[in-house]
């Protein structure tokens, strides 16, 4: 029910004026009257219910009865029955269900408006931030470029203050500065596990960001997955992130925008460069267009799927909001969620999620994927079928111990750094991986000439080192000097050494690497790339022997199998 000029607006009904019913009712309906308006009728209508004996009050109720469900009748269906006539209801059952209806219209009208000017104060709200924050962004970068001698000067009295063009107490007039702001937008499809059954859920998300990439605001919202039984497509999700975020955008007043996305076929379509088979993907592309062109400037980009982070993480948390659930605990209310690959349901807090792709596994389950995966000699990946995401070893000390944390982030280095580039340092207490050039770059900072020296100073435990001799720096001789006074290696090394010559073990000449030959031929190529004769140590050129040498033993190509 609405009010206008001292008329009802039933809902299924016509026309009432309020001076008939003798509510009393003011016909004035400006903005702080409406509440005093609504609060009188709830006491008229209440007031209403009592007075059985006015026969005129009873013959306009049920007038209006009459009427509303005429209409009611004549909208529904016709396989619905017909309701009872008025008049086999007594006056006062006409009267009961009379008024509650009009209270029920008046208190429906009551919340709508409520929720309107919420809406509209969150908005107002969203918009002075985001003027703010894009002034806060502007001071910063000019902060950044005030020359020193200046600000030596004027630094104590420098500001920009800020301020709404137009602004009252009571309904401040707030202006986005004018910007070609970026705006980033992400749709995603995902079939989950909502306890027992798999679910396909659909989300949005949209963040808006400065020039430099500062994320200003952000938005999400649930899409419905399926629609008459269709599964909403990923292209189709992916353009309504785009509306969405367009529509955010207009309503934040801005009017110079490039969005963003990360789908090479929507850009195409966006572009019309490509026009769209289907004819959903075909409507919401038109929308996209009627869109840009409320805006003055208004461009699309097709970026990395790594340079649409806020976007992908704000989607992936519009997702996760509808596959969670609260549960009644022994601890109280907790937030549950399914894990696709124990289908346990684990609290919210115990889930693990993968930067990159923003996939989500229980604890116990990535626990174990990441263990086996390291006991193999691997890096760990998403488990998700056909997701190529690397998992962060750091991230994972919510569920790795901290030794095994450490060992795999050691691993990872090695495999990540070329084997003749590999520095260890020769502080027995330390023996910290680097590479050559790190360590280069890190001692120029604190020792002169250390390129042309050979000195290297290890940056875990700042000891300084021979690169060439592996020895502590011998400060006052050359390498030839310290070896002529050192001629005996020192008692690691000449361990090292004796188990080799015992285990007949071949060390490679370019990397100082040990191999041993388990089995196979003489031809050995070392994990730095070079190949040499396991026999003589002479190099091999070309997949070719330099050397006169068997290139096998017959037991170690053929061994008998077991009985």
């Amino acid at each position: 029910m609405l009010v206008k000029e001292g008329y009802f607006y039933l809902k299924h009904s016509s026309l009432l004026p309020l001076s008939d019913v003798g509510l009393g009712v003011p016909t004035r309906t400006d903005g702080d009257d409406i509440d005093n308006i609504l609060s009188e009728q709830r006491r008229e209508l209440m007031a209403a219910q009592t007075l059985d004996s006015d026969f005129a009050f009873k013959l306009q109720m049920q007038e209006a009865m009459t009427a509303s469900l005429a209409l009611v009748s004549s909208s529904s269906s016709h396989n619905s029955p017909p309701p009872s006539p008025p008049h086999e209801c007594s006056n006062d059952a006409v009267l009961d269900i009379a008024a509650a209806l009009m209270l029920e219209d008046v208190e429906r009208f009551s919340q709508e408006r409520e929720d309107h000017e919420r809406t509209v104060l969150e908005m107002m709200k969203a918009k002075e931030d985001l003027s703010r924050r894009i002034h806060d962004q502007k001071f910063a970068v000019e902060l950044r470029d005030v020359p020193e001698d200046y600000w030596a000067q004027q630094g104590e009295y420098y500001e920009r203050p800020y301020f709404t063009d137009g602004a009252s107490s009571s309904k401040p007039e707030v202006v986005v500065e004018i910007e070609n702001l970026r705006l980033y937008c992400k749709g995603l499809v995902s079939e989950e596990m909502v306890r027992d059954v798999k679910s396909v859920v659909a989300g949005v998300g949209v963040a808006i960001c400065d020039p430099m990439d500062n994320l200003l605001f952000e938005a999400r919202k649930n899409l419905e997955a399926v629609v008459d039984g269709v599964v909403l497509s990923n292209e189709a999700a992916e353009l309504e992130a785009i509306i969405e975020g367009l529509n955010k955008a207009l309503t934040l007043g801005l009017e110079a925008v490039t969005f963003f996305c990360d789908d090479y076929m929507i850009y195409q379509y966006v572009t019309n460069r490509v026009q769209p088979g289907n004819s959903k993907v075909a409507t919401l592309v038109n929308r996209v267009a009627l869109l840009q062109r409320n805006f003055e400037y208004c461009s699309p980009s097709l970026v990395a799927r790594s340079d649409i982070k806020f976007a992908l993480k704000i989607a992936r948390e519009a997702i996760v909001s509808q596959i969670t659930w609260h549960a009644e605990t022994s601890e109280g209310k907790s937030l549950k969620e399914t894990c696709v690959i124990c289908f346990e349901e684990i609290d919210v807090a115990k889930m693990f999620t993968i930067d990159g792709c923003l996939h989500r596994y229980c604890f116990s389950c990535m626990k174990q994927h990441v263990e086996v995966k390291f006991l193999n000699g691997m890096v760990a990946g998403c488990p998700h079928e056909g997701c190529k995401t690397e998992v962060n070893i750091d991230s994972c000390a919510k569920f790795l111990a901290p030794k095994l944390v450490e060992a795999i982030s050691q691993r990872i280095k090695e495999s990540a750094i070329p084997v003749t580039d590999k520095v260890y340092c020769p502080n027995p207490r330390c023996s910290a991986l680097m590479s050559n050039n790190e360590v280069l770059e890190y001692t120029k900072t604190s020792f002169v000439d250390a390129e042309k020296s050979g000195t290297r100073r290890c940056k875990k435990c700042l000891y300084y080192f021979c690169i060439n001799c592996k020895v502590p720096w011998h400060f006052n001789m050359n390498c030839y000097d310290y070896k002529q006074l050192h001629p005996n290696p020192r008692p690691e090394d000449q361990l090292l050494n004796s188990l080799a010559k015992k285990k007949h073990w071949r060390q490679c000449i370019k990397c100082s690497n040990m191999v041993e030959l388990a089995e196979g031929c003489y031809h050995i190529t070392c994990r730095c790339g070079y190949e040499f004769c396991y026999t003589c140590g002479a190099e091999w050129k070309n997949k070719k022997a330099t050397c006169k040498c068997e290139i096998w033993d017959e037991h170690n190509i053929i061994r008998e199998q077991p009985q």
